[in-house]
């Protein structure tokens, strides 16, 4: 891929994919605002082989590699979300057509790539100096699959 294709960002993350690139770019950038398709190169076989877009700002690169090299959690993309509608916007979409819950606001979508969908305020309860009550955070977090903010602060409140 050519460096004009990709913004003054020094690095950028690569994403392989079997053969579902341009499903996956057209998928993701529906998602997010400040999101499109920058530019793609055929392949071989009439296929999109590589391709540059922009999520939210920030640009990665796909190619269709085929299945040597499937995603695993060892890499994810982590969402910060402000509100709740938000977390739940995403992570039903991400979900969708075969993607998979994981735990503590993790998933796979149907492409096999891991996604963290966290809302703001569990960094802010999580960091709050009063330690008792960032712990009962942590124990609620722990126990969800999609972080439901109205449970952290449940927990955070309990005393």
């Amino acid at each position: 891929m050519p460096p004009s294709t990709v913004a003054s960002q020094r690095i950028t993350p690569f994403l392989w994919f079997d053969t579902q690139a341009e499903e996956a770019m057209n998928f993701y950038v529906s998602l997010f605002e400040d999101s499109e398709i920058l530019s793609t190169s055929p392949g071989p076989d009439g296929r999109i082989m590589t391709g540059t877009f922009r999520l939210a700002g920030l640009d990665l690169m796909a190619l269709n590699g085929g299945p040597q090299f499937p995603f695993t959690e060892a890499i994810s993309l982590f969402v910060s979300c402000e509100t709740q509608s938000e977390v739940d916007r995403l992570w039903d979409a991400l979900l969708a057509d075969g993607g998979e819950p994981s735990r503590c606001g993790w998933l796979k979508d149907r492409f096999g790539l891991s996604w963290q969908i966290i809302p703001d305020d569990l960094g802010r309860l999580l960091g709050d100096p009063d330690r008792e009550r960032a712990g009962r955070v942590m124990q609620a977090m722990l126990g969800m699959s999609k972080i439901e903010v109205s449970g952290l602060r449940a927990a955070y409140n309990d005393a």
